[in-house]
């Protein structure tokens, strides 16, 4: 089964942990992770799947599938820029949203056009949208990947 995990291209070093223990959670537990593909929060997360043996496909914004972090097993370039940002939550059953910008809060909303559950741990306080998205907030990676199955398994 497919999580996708969506967060900023800049983060701190507390960030960075707490994403790469996201990503390490979800292979443990034999997800496959589904992102952008490239820095910032997505390589931690792919870093730490990868440390557990998962698979992580990144979904690139750019043509070329060079642009892939390091650890992205499959890279799909897209050449469709900010575009790509609706198939990140499109790929995945549920989405984990991490910290980030802008774009990640685009993620979020086509999460809730396509009805995916959506998992916050330290991202945009959307509490006047949740009549719209089935979203829950946690405080820790363990806690995101738990929601993630709860809401999987009804």
């Amino acid at each position: 089964m497919r999580v996708s995990v969506i967060g900023g291209g800049t983060i701190t070093d507390e960030q960075q942990g707490r994403a790469e223990t996201v990503g390490h959670e979800l292979a443990a537990r034999d997800y496959t992770v589904v992102c952008g593909g490239r820095g910032g929060t997505i390589e931690a997360v792919c870093r730490g799947a990868k440390a557990a043996g998962g698979t992580t496909i990144g979904i690139l914004p750019a043509a070329d599938p060079e642009a892939a972090n390091d650890y992205v097993d499959i890279p799909i370039a897209t050449g469709l820029g900010h575009g790509r940002n609706a198939l990140v939550p499109l790929n995945g059953e549920a989405v984990i949203a991490l910290a980030g910008g802008v774009g990640t809060l685009t993620e979020i909303g086509f999460a809730g056009i396509y009805d995916r559950p959506v998992v916050s741990l330290e991202s945009h306080d959307l509490s006047a949208l949740e009549a719209e998205i089935d979203l829950e907030t946690v405080e820790t990676p363990a806690e995101a990947v738990d929601a993630v199955e709860a809401e999987l398994e009804q």
